[in-house]
């Protein structure tokens, strides 16, 4: 039997999404979303689902309402599992009990799955809390924007304008004229606190508080447009005291990430942590060789080098991968030194159970040839298990060195078949201002996606971060330099020099 799952997306961090609503869209046949429910939940589908976007933004609908339902029925008929994802609460301004009453009718069983509603997140991450003991207990949930169809409104403003409640409108910034005014000529005090909240809880979340009476005027000048949320109260006086998303140091500024997706994750989390609007543009995939006979054949004769040098966490995946296959696991290095060159490369050899006998402090070819020199190198068979295609400055100043190197490739990197059309398009809408690089591969492949005479054209508002000097010089081939550098060369040196640079 196919099951439709009404889920509220919740108001758009992907972090207050429920765990139930993430299960049932793992295992979905077919989604259907809504232009509010953040883009970023697609990611958690299965390998094969239907996708279907609805829309529903502000009056301009991709599919009406009763097509909506008829989508839904019709999806659910072939037998399918349906997600349908929407922002919020399905049941609260979502329209999703209209949706459960087409099911009803047409037979077909679903379940609700709610989701964090926009009128309790939106002010939380605004600082305001909607009921507090010592403004008032009660709160009161109002659409802004009534069914246009009705033929008798369902407003009662002489008991909004009278009640102790905290107000919060939904859907009403068009109508925040008529809100202010219907509140204050039915004896709402002029100098309540008002609050406007857009895009609450995401990275682009503004907010303001004013009065009543002067609100309207001052959305007008701020811009503010919808998605935002009212709210009128008292509380709305704590906004500036409780304001805590708003505060975060890199909040409402877009990020580019070009690392491979199999590295970004770490990054991308971390700069969403501070507020940033992550935007990830892998350049480089990583892909498995299409034949490990060498790497079977160097595991197997392991005993005869000395030394062991990882340069990267792929390295590191893909030479234990092979381990595995082998069936053979971290003995094998029994008596073989082991360096990792970075701290994340080390940490995934701890995670092996390997602890590095040598990780430099800096992670340029000269500092690892100096400190492997004293850890004596000179004169020792080395093994670097790498991508096919990579820098050879290591190996060439490890031979001059004295030691007797071998190359190992256990994975390849490729040109990344990513769009690159969003990224055009948020240049353009100057959303960008910073663009990340963290290897030589990652500007390489940039630039091969996106032209330099084309990024020239938004360089002003854009600056670019590089994660050492390396890969800087591989920038400087383009005809640019970096804005932002790390003394120390590693991803968390390189959010913290952007946070420093935004201070």
């Amino acid at each position: 039997m196919s099951t439709v799952y009404l889920i509220g997306a919740g108001p758009g961090d992907p972090g207050l999404l429920t765990v139930k609503a993430k299960e049932i869209l793992e295992t979905a046949d077919v989604l259907i979303y809504d232009y509010l429910a953040n883009s970023e939940f697609l990611s958690y589908a299965k390998e094969g689902v239907e996708i279907l976007y609805v829309g529903k933004k502000g009056g301009d609908h991709t599919l009406p309402q009763d097509k909506i339902n008829e989508l839904i029925i019709e999806k659910a008929r072939e037998g399918k599992t349906v997600a349908r994802l929407k922002g919020g609460d399905p049941y609260v301004f979502g329209r999703g009990g209209e949706e459960a009453e087409e099911l009803v009718e047409a037979g077909i069983d679903f379940e609700v799955i709610p989701g964090i509603t926009a009128g309790v997140a939106a002010p939380a991450y605004a600082g305001i809390p909607v009921t507090h003991r010592d403004f008032t207990t009660s709160v009161c949930f109002i659409t802004g924007h009534e069914d246009p169809t009705k033929e008798k409104t369902g407003h009662n403003w002489e008991v909004y304008a009278k009640s102790t409640s905290t107000l919060v409108f939904y859907m009403g910034v068009k109508n925040l004229p008529m809100i202010a005014e219907n509140l204050i000529k039915n004896g709402r005090d002029p100098e309540t606190p008002v609050s406007l909240v857009r895009w609450g809880t995401r990275c682009n979340q503004q907010s303001f508080v004013s009065t009543l009476d002067k609100v309207a005027a001052e959305a007008e000048k701020l811009g503010f447009k919808a998605p935002s949320i009212i709210i009128v109260g008292g509380v709305c006086s704590l906004h500036d005291k409780l304001g805590w998303f708003e505060k975060k140091p890199l909040l409402g500024k877009g990020v580019i990430v070009t690392r491979a997706r199999e590295q970004a994750s770490g990054l991308v989390s971390t700069l969403g942590k501070l507020g940033a609007c992550v935007y990830e543009f892998p350049t480089i995939s990583i892909e498995p060789l299409d034949d490990y006979e060498a790497v079977e054949k160097a595991v197997l004769s392991l005993v005869s080098y000395d030394w062991l040098i990882f340069t990267s966490v792929n390295g590191v995946k893909y030479f234990w991968k092979q381990l595995d296959e082998i069936g053979l696991d971290a003995r094998i290095l029994g008596g073989i030194e082991v360096a990792a060159i970075g701290p994340a490369t080390a940490d995934a050899l701890r995670d092996k159970g390997i602890k590095p006998d040598f990780v430099p402090e800096k992670y340029v070819a000269e500092s690892v040839v100096e400190g492997l020199l004293e850890k004596g190198i000179a004169g020792k068979k080395v093994l670097i298990p790498r991508a096919k295609v990579a820098r050879e400055v290591l190996p060439q100043e490890l031979e001059k060195a004295g030691a007797e190197v071998e190359i190992l490739p256990v994975y390849e990197t490729r040109l990344s078949n990513n769009d690159p059309e969003p990224i055009r398009a948020a240049f353009k809408e100057t959303k960008i201002h910073y663009l990340t690089f963290t290897s030589s591969s990652t500007v390489h492949n940039f630039f091969e996606l996106i032209s330099p005479k084309e990024f020239e054209l938004h360089k002003d508002n854009v600056k670019i971060a590089c994660i050492g000097p390396v890969t800087a010089k591989t920038l400087s081939e383009y005809g640019f330099s970096p804005d932002v550098q790390p003394e120390e060369y590693t991803i968390p040196a390189l959010v913290d020099e952007l946070v420093a640079d935004n201070k």
